[in-house]
């Protein structure tokens, strides 16, 4: 064992999520499931090459008005 080895430490906050995942073992796929329907999209290239093109620029002062 090194000199400066220290003992085997866990938060408060580990100890609580493995708690909690020992009594609800279904939560990190109920987790994933949630982030999927949210998320985790798949992007039309072809759609996002034309919101780019379609692009307005905007005026260096946001709130100036145009001069007539």
């Amino acid at each position: 064992m090194p000199i400066f080895a220290r003992p085997h430490y866990t938060s408060e906050i580990t100890n609580f999520i493995e708690e909690m995942k020992e009594k609800k073992p279904t939560l990190e796929a109920e987790q994933r499931a949630g982030r999927a329907l949210l998320w985790d999209k798949h992007l039309d290239a072809g759609l996002q090459e034309e919101f780019s093109e379609a692009r307005v620029a905007q005026q260096p002062y946001v709130y100036q008005t145009q001069a007539k």
